[in-house]
């Protein structure tokens, strides 16, 4: 077992969820609160738990690439995982911090595909670091349909 691979894909993954968070939706930002939502909008409540549990995924299945790093195409898949990390990030700057959902579903149309490249690169290094991303290609495409009703429906 390899514990410091560990230790570093959590303290990379939580790195990306601190900036994250300290942009996103707390419950008291009155821009947010008066957006019009559709009615399938999950409540503020939701996010942190479901959010926790994918960055756990996300960071098991880069420690699972990590123990294969004496393969070659190991490098480049971390490459894609950082660059889907950094994105990750982003979007919350942009949608919270900037309060742009424009520019937030711009950004998260290619976040997804950059989840769909990094889940291709980690399945064929290995299927369980693959698989730890299905979640999160799921929640990612759910919110980006929210984000795109959002838009939609604050758009004048």
């Amino acid at each position: 077992m390899d514990v410091l691979g560990l230790v570093g894909a959590v303290v990379l993954v939580g790195a990306a969820a601190l900036v994250g968070s300290l942009f996103s939706y707390d419950g008291t930002s009155e821009w947010y609160r008066q957006l019009e939502k559709p009615e399938w909008n999950p409540p503020s409540w939701v996010f942190g738990p479901v959010w926790t549990f994918l960055y756990i995924l996300i960071a098991l299945s880069a420690w699972v690439i990590w123990l294969r790093r004496d393969r070659a195409n190991v490098w480049p898949a971390l490459v894609v995982f950082v660059v889907q990390l950094l994105l990750n990030a982003l979007w919350s700057v942009l949608f919270f911090g900037l309060r742009r959902p424009d520019l937030a579903l711009v950004e998260i149309v290619l976040l997804l595909a950059v989840i769909v490249a990094n889940l291709v690169v980690f399945w064929r290094i290995s299927r369980l670091a693959g698989a730890l991303l299905i979640p999160y290609l799921i929640w990612t495409g759910f919110a980006t349909v929210l984000n795109y009703m959002i838009w939609r429906l604050n758009t004048v």
